[in-house]
């Protein structure tokens, strides 16, 4: 099992801090300043990991891909990826800038000279969208350069999953299966978040998260109290801003709570049902012991007119071994609303 696993700095895995992937993506709309604008206020809330969009238009899309408009948008993708791309100069120094402010960038490629710029890049991990998770021939292109994967699986069935995961294993590298979406904004009621339940169940061995395009940042908590151990969201500074992405898009206060609500509820998780040692002094006076609820006499029979359970639970017998006591003989007389202990039944 991928248990555990590093992009730089941070470890990512089942028993550690939930790994909030912080994705400007497009919103800066082409524009460096507004991305680094981006990376600034994703900084003040506490980010760790800043996540961009890797497009290469030309090398990513062919002619046709001017005919398709997103249903979200007015314009064709063509045009919508090539405006808010960034020049591989550009990109070079978001990163540089990422990391002048302590965080780490990574980013998603959807081509091959997306990728090969990342390689030049020395990007610590590669994140595959949900469109590229089928898209057998560019995983193989990126899992060969054995850097962790973040794979989201949206619109996609097991069956095409497997092949994917296939190509990873493969290669022997860590990764992430992220259960997504892909409709912006995603109405609450089709997030799925069992679907992370479904994932665990045909990849044990995968580390599970969620990608999410809702309004909110609710399912992301969710998806943490499931076992998710990475959640993705789009990231703005502003919800009132224009962009394709925005919609589904969190603001630096949602950011701020998304970490703060992650990291109280990884605390929560713990481990197992069983009683622990903080509530040794709650279950002395919560729980029951065996009392004489009429006076028995010597010789006399327990039996359930004259005993039941109640608290405190600091008597030889418990609640749980009430029908242990019945039919048992008072040695003594035992009086009224006082715990029955050994010493007086044989």
């Amino acid at each position: 099992m991928t248990s555990k696993f590093s992009i730089k700095r941070r470890k990512v895995g089942q028993n550690e801090r939930p790994l909030i992937i912080v994705e400007i993506g497009i919103n800066h709309n082409g524009s460096l300043k507004k991305a680094k604008y981006l990376v600034d206020k994703a900084h003040e809330a506490g980010a760790e990991i800043i996540k961009h969009q890797t497009h290469i238009a030309e090398d990513e899309m062919s002619e046709e891909a001017k005919k398709i408009i997103p249903s979200h948008t007015k314009d064709n993708i063509y045009n919508i990826i090539r405006k808010c791309s960034l020049s591989e100069t550009d990109e070079y120094k978001l990163m540089k800038y990422t990391h002048k402010k302590g965080l780490i960038f990574i980013s998603t490629p959807f081509s091959r000279k997306a990728v090969d710029r990342l390689v030049k890049f020395n990007v610590p991990a590669f994140k595959i969208g949900s469109g590229e998770c089928n898209n057998y021939p560019l995983v193989e292109y990126i899992a060969r350069h054995k850097k962790p994967i973040i794979l989201s699986t949206g619109m996609n069935t097991i069956e095409s999953i497997k092949p994917s995961v296939k190509i990873i294993k493969k290669y022997k590298v860590p990764y992430v299966l992220l259960h997504c979406t892909n409709i912006y904004p995603t109405p609450t009621n089709l997030v799925r978040l069992d679907a992370i339940n479904t994932l665990k169940k045909h990849f044990p061995d995968a580390l599970l998260g969620l990608s999410d395009h809702t309004e909110t940042i609710f399912p992301c908590l969710g998806a943490i109290a499931l076992g998710a151990c990475v959640v993705e969201k789009h990231f703005t500074s502003n919800k009132k801003n224009k962009g394709p992405d925005i919609s589904a898009s969190m603001d630096p206060n949602e950011l701020k709570t998304l970490i703060k609500g992650s990291n109280e509820i990884f605390k929560a998780k713990g481990a197992g049902k069983k009683a622990i040692k903080g509530e040794n002094s709650t279950l002395k006076f919560a729980f029951a012991s065996v009392v004489a609820t009429k006076e028995i006499k010597k010789g006399f029979k327990i039996t359930k007119e004259n005993c039941f359970p109640k608290r405190p639970g600091i008597g030889d017998f418990l609640a749980k071994d009430y029908k242990k006591v019945l039919g048992k003989t008072a040695k003594q007389t035992i009086k009224k609303n006082t715990l029955i202990k050994k010493n007086q039944i044989k």
